[in-house]
């Protein structure tokens, strides 16, 4: 799977086991549990609880609310990610779209905090003949018409580099296409399922500016995994090359003792260091910090800062 949300360890416990003091999640609001709640009726995943990402709370409490689609087992089987790895076997909920829409039309009748921004990622369904691509189109669809006005941000798999899937999905015109990289070249074998690569991500970003130019796109990196700061900004200029938009740098933290080991705590000036340089690469937006998902405060940091100027 592509999601730069290596899991946190969710004993409160476990974060400050060995871990330096920068590290520390913010506690729910009632926002976030009402939410939570809401998710569950309508029977969808998000990818928020499914990766145990830390930012739940604060992202869900903003305005944005990340989903993840067709279904919560991946085919592939990433060293990095929580998310479980198995074979759907071409099980798809049809209905979804449809309830994704509906719900995020709930949720906006809810309190006074609307949600104003929605992120659609999936697991990867090398299982099916378009490997979800026309599923991702239409939840994109259902919910710019069921709440008009809501931005959507996609964060895709690599649909093994099918030019007519990143096409699918781009037609549904999404603001922002998203694909993560997830490591620097280097380590691409070590941390991703080897039908996964660099060069193959690299080409669904190319194809999506080569498509519709006027969506941005985004990548994510992870630190901490034993990359470089000298591969880490190879990694970023050869994003830039491809007409990369925005940038995501966050630190890897392991699941679980069966994933990968944590090579480095970065430290948070490290990473403003980096939020710099990409800056200076040309990066319309960058988001650095521990805590730094795929989707961290989409609605805030990318809407008001990035989608809005364009209008």
């Amino acid at each position: 799977m592509r999601l730069q949300t290596a899991a946190v360890e969710t004993a409160a416990s476990h974060v400050y086991g060995g871990k330096p003091g920068w590290l520390k999640i913010r506690p729910p609001t009632e926002t976030f549990s009402e939410l939570k709640e809401l998710v569950a009726h309508f029977g969808l995943n998000t990818v928020c609880q499914e990766a145990h990402c830390p930012n739940m709370s604060e992202c869900w409490s903003g305005g944005t609310a990340t989903f993840m689609v067709l279904g919560d087992t991946c085919t592939r089987g990433c060293k990095f990610c929580s998310v479980k790895t198995g074979n759907p076997k071409g099980v798809v909920n049809k209905a979804e779209p449809f309830l994704l829409g509906q719900c995020v039309k709930k949720m906006n009748s809810l309190g006074s905090r609307k949600i104003d921004y929605v992120v659609i990622t999936s697991v990867d369904r090398d299982d099916l003949p378009d490997q979800g691509a026309s599923h991702f189109a239409s939840c994109i669809r259902e919910v710019k018409s069921a709440v008009p006005g809501t931005m959507v941000e996609v964060l895709t798999p690599d649909f093994r580099g099918s030019r007519e899937c990143i096409k699918a999905v781009a037609d549904a015109s999404p603001d922002v296409f998203g694909h993560n990289i997830e490591t620097v070249r280097r380590l691409q074998r070590t941390v991703r399922d080897l039908r996964a690569g660099y060069e193959q991500s690299l080409s669904v970003l190319v194809a999506v500016k080569e498509m519709n130019p006027k969506i941005f796109t985004k990548s994510s990196i992870m630190l901490g995994l034993g990359e470089t700061e000298e591969e880490v900004v190879a990694a970023m200029k050869d994003l830039r090359a491809v007409g990369v938009d925005m940038l995501t740098l966050g630190q890897y933290l392991r699941p679980s003792s069966l994933h990968l080991s944590v090579a480095e705590y970065v430290s948070p000036e490290r990473f403003n260091k980096l939020k710099l340089t990409g800056e200076g690469l040309g990066f319309r937006y960058v988001a650095a910090g521990p805590f730094v998902r795929s989707s961290y405060r989409a609605g805030e940091l990318f809407v008001k800062n990035v989608l809005n100027g364009r209008k």
